[in-house]
Formats: C-alpha cells, sequence, structure tokens
C-alpha cells in the first residue's frame, strides 16, 4: 500500500482588494486541472456573524475578534487535508501571528502574498461591492500588514498581472516548495 502524499496548503494573502478570493479559486482550478486534487476555501466564509457585522460598520477587527475566526480557519485547512486534497485558502492573515498560527496545524503552509500599492488596490476597490469589508477599512488593513518574511516560506506576487500570470507565478513557486 503506498503511502498518499499530502500536498502543502496554500494561503493566498494580502489586504482586502488584493484579489485573494479570484486567486485562490483560480489557483484550484488549475492545480485541479494538473490532476492535483485541491479544494478552494474562503476564509471571509468562516467569521462569525458579530465580525461581519463589525465591519460592516466600518470598525477594524482587532486580535480578539480574530482568534476564533483564526482557529476555524485551520480547522478547515485540516480537514481539507484529512479528505486528500489540497487546501487553497484566501484569508488576509495581515500579521505574522495570524500566519503562525494557521502553521501550528499546517507546519507545510506555503504563502502566496499578493502584493500590491494602496493606489491600485484603492482603485480596484472602488469597481466592487464586498458584502462587508467597506472600502473605508483598507487604511487599517495596510497599518496592520505585516509583510512575510523570508523563514515564512512565501512567495510576493505582483497584483499587476492577470488573473493567469498570478496563478501562474504561483504555481511555478509550488514546484519548487512541493517538488
Amino acid at each position: 500500500m503506498t503511502e498518499s502524499v499530502v500536498l502543502p496548503p496554500v494561503l493566498v494573502m494580502g489586504v482586502s482588494g488584493s484579489g485573494k478570493s479570484t486567486i485562490g479559486r483560480a489557483l484550484a482550478d488549475a492545480l485541479a486541472a494538473q490532476g492535483e486534487p485541491s479544494v478552494f476555501v474562503d476564509a471571509d466564509d468562516l467569521h462569525p456573524a458579530a465580525n461581519k457585522e463589525k465591519m460592516r460598520q466600518g470598525i477594524p477587527l482587532d486580535d480578539e475578534d480574530r482568534w476564533p475566526w483564526l482557529v476555524a480557519c485551520a480547522d478547515r485547512i485540516a480537514e481539507v487535508e484529512a479528505s486528500g486534497s489540497r487546501c487553497v485558502m484566501a484569508n488576509s492573515a495581515l500579521k505574522r501571528v495570524y500566519r503562525d498560527r494557521l502553521r501550528e496545524d499546517a507546519p507545510g503552509l506555503v504563502i502566496a502574498f499578493l502584493d500590491g500599492s494602496r493606489e491600485r488596490i484603492a482603485e480596484r476597490q472602488s469597481h466592487r461591492h464586498h458584502e462587508y469589508m467597506p472600502t473605508s477599512l483598507l487604511d487599517s488593513q495596510f497599518a496592520t500588514l505585516e509583510r512575510p518574511q523570508p523563514d515564512e516560506a512565501a512567495v510576493d506576487v505582483s497584483i499587476e498581472g492577470s488573473v493567469d500570470d498570478t496563478v501562474a507565478t504561483i504555481l511555478a513557486a509550488l514546484s519548487v516548495t512541493s517538488g
């Protein structure tokens, strides 16, 4: 009997409006097209109602708000991995301690950091409607952001290219970290 290889989960992270959900879905689809079982999870769907309401009112979340959500995110990654699939999660994961929390349960976590200027992301946000994340919270997102460090198995990916270009960059990085 051969042991199945569990591929490391991928965290698609960045500030609101950087394209996490779009890129995460496209990445999971691309991995599936390559024959790799992958499941996309949007961490926004795991926020409790109180967090969503707070953000809807334009109030940034604090660490106390985020810890139960991060536990739910870590649990969901573990569920996907237990099913034999690779988890691709869109999650802002703005602080190092948030990513460290996810790594507690998923030590092989690979990070794709969607990197863009405040101006570019504000421009993107002006063309979309988010259920509970108003554009007014963008400054707090950038103020909270702690860029991934070299010891975090992360790749910085510019948001300036097309979705296909961005996914190709992440796939190339995954081939290095997974192979």
